[in-house]
């Protein structure tokens, strides 16, 4: 989707990323958790509308795919935002906590499975 104004003029998702079709760093997934650093870097550059839209939404942590959702805009237009705001310090990301399986948890299940089997 896209970005519309009050007089329902669009603005490209290729706009909002300066014509950017990758993002500069690999450092996001759907699940990947963003939180916006306060307070922000001294020398951090100005961003345009979206990244202070981001910026808001980062107030308490967001995984990416919410951030694409509440911003209304393509999963890949938003890596390329949150990018830029990485690099310029806005951000902090945290990517997922592996999960383990091991067989405590396999045990563990097996009862669960073995106890709603009874109900």
């Amino acid at each position: 989707m896209s970005e519309g104004d009050a007089e329902g003029r669009l603005v490209r998702p290729f706009a909002l990323t300066g014509g950017r079709t990758r993002p500069s760093r690999a450092d996001f997934t759907l699940i990947t958790t963003v939180t916006a650093v306060d307070p922000p870097p001294e020398r951090a550059p100005r961003g345009q509308p979206e990244h202070a839209r981001i910026l808001r939404l980062c107030a308490r942590p967001v995984a990416v795919a919410e951030l694409a959702a509440l911003l209304d805009l393509p999963v890949s237009v938003v890596v390329i935002l949150l990018s830029d705001l990485l690099e310029a310090g806005r951000i902090t990301a945290r990517a997922p906590h592996p999960v383990s399986r091991t067989v405590a948890d396999l045990d563990l299940l097996k009862k669960v499975r073995e106890g709603l089997g009874r109900l």
